[in-house]
């Protein structure tokens, strides 16, 4: 399993990263999407340059060109409901891909909030049979809630190759993704922070993701 950690690398993203974390920029709903949004843009973009393309001729008013485009199918899936804007900035740039919907998230199990089970009731997605899945989820904490939807996610067929993308992953989650990825599985991260609090989120990252994007639940 490849790890790529754009927190190493001098880019952009980092700005989005430095504003997502923020506790007082936080508090616009509005711009708190609007940077996952972009962080998946970005990722995007760079994910791009490693699918496999093949030169076709296009016509244009005044002639032909011949350009590299892209052969792979692709899947997007993404983890509701906090994937939501990190799957429309993939979609931005991936604007021919299918797409994947899975319910996939955490319940606390003891009165303490310190031990996590995965619920998983709901998925829409075509087959992953040959494709290029791709799965997006801004936080990967447990590593849980990923690991239930690779596997819902790869019963309607066998991926060509899986990425999976994070905005903020933990070496507990990623060791996770381990046990269940292919050897030739990426994983995408816009950081990896040192670990999670008692009740299993990811520090010092910077919130509950879904609750920032569109309010807190019940």
């Amino acid at each position: 399993m490849k790890i790529i950690n754009f927190s190493t690398q001098a880019s952009v993203i980092n700005v989005y990263m430095a504003e997502l974390r923020d506790k007082d920029y936080q508090q616009n709903r509005l711009l708190f999407r609007h940077n996952i949004e972009r962080v998946g843009q970005m990722m995007a973009y760079e994910l791009s340059k490693t699918l496999e393309y093949k030169t076709k001729t296009v016509t244009t008013p005044l002639g032909t060109a011949d350009i590299a485009l892209p052969e792979e199918d692709l899947l997007i899936a993404t983890v509701l409901r906090a994937g939501l804007p990190f799957h429309n900035g993939f979609l931005h740039v991936f604007d021919h891909a299918d797409n994947g919907f899975v319910s996939a998230y955490r319940m606390y199990t003891n009165r303490e909030h310190t031990e996590v089970g995965i619920h998983t009731e709901y998925m829409a997605a075509p087959s992953a049979e040959g494709k290029t899945l791709i799965i997006v989820d801004p936080m990967l904490a447990t590593g849980g809630s990923m690991a239930a939807s690779i596997e819902a996610l790869v019963k309607t067929g066998k991926p060509r190759k899986i990425h999976i993308a994070c905005v903020i992953a933990t070496p507990e989650g990623l060791e996770v993704l381990k046990e269940v990825l292919p050897g030739d599985a990426t994983v995408w991260c816009a950081a990896i922070d040192p670990g999670m609090n008692q009740h299993k989120y990811i520090i010092p990252g910077f919130g509950d993701c879904g609750d920032l994007c569109y309010g807190e639940k019940l």
